[in-house]
């Protein structure tokens, strides 16, 4: 009788393993095929397609968006704001996008914007320092209020005054919102890039370090 109880329970196992392992190799939002969108993902996947943005829907963190297409066409518009039209220069927002990969430690999202950032004129030895998790060395003006900004939201959950004042004085009120906003959105960026698991897809720049605590 034990035997025959072993037998039927090595059977289970046996039968149970194969789709176990095929459900830790799905993708977390896989992308839907292209034939089964619905209109409204369709009608966002070409939308996004176009300049500036170029991009597949398949591609992270589209494919994550894509499965709320009412979501995807709300961020995608801030998003479109938030990358091309704000009041910052690109070397600005792309360190704050930097500063906010580095505080999720966020892989992909350092890997798609650490060349933005470069040629929109960041220094290489501050994106480097920024990867590392310490304050960059010789910043401009405009650099050091940006990441003292940023990093006392992150560190602090408020802003001194010395802090506020000195990006008042580079930004005025609508460039601190748009920092907020950028890092803001790239919260919700690197959140949904974590959940999905997305991975530097090649080793053309190199990853984050994890940093102790």
């Amino acid at each position: 009788m034990q035997s025959i109880l072993r037998g039927v329970l090595t059977a289970a196992l046996i039968a149970a393993t194969p789709a176990a392992s095929h459900a830790q190799e799905q993708p977390r939002f896989a992308a839907p095929a292209a034939d089964k969108l619905s209109a409204e993902q369709k009608a966002w996947a070409e939308s996004i397609s176009g300049p500036p943005r170029n991009a597949k829907f398949a591609n992270p963190p589209y494919r994550a968006y894509i499965q709320s297409p009412e979501l995807a066409k709300r961020l995608s518009n801030l998003s479109d704001y938030l990358r091309w039209n704000t009041s910052l220069a690109p070397r600005l927002s792309e360190m704050a996008i930097l500063i906010t990969a580095r505080q999720w430690t966020a892989q992909y999202e350092w890997f798609a914007h650490y060349p933005l950032a470069l040629k929109g004129g960041l220094d290489p030895k501050i994106a480097e320092a920024l990867s590392l998790g310490k304050k960059p060395d010789g910043m401009k003006p405009d650099e050091a209020a940006l990441y003292s900004l940023a990093t006392e939201l992150y560190r602090d959950k408020k802003v001194s005054n010395a802090s506020y004042k000195a990006a008042f004085d580079q930004f005025g009120e609508r460039g601190i919102m748009d920092i907020i906003g950028i890092i803001g959105y790239y919260d919700l960026v690197s959140m949904t890039l974590i959940t999905m698991e997305a991975k530097s897809p090649d080793n053309s720049v190199a990853p984050l370090p994890e940093l102790t605590k």
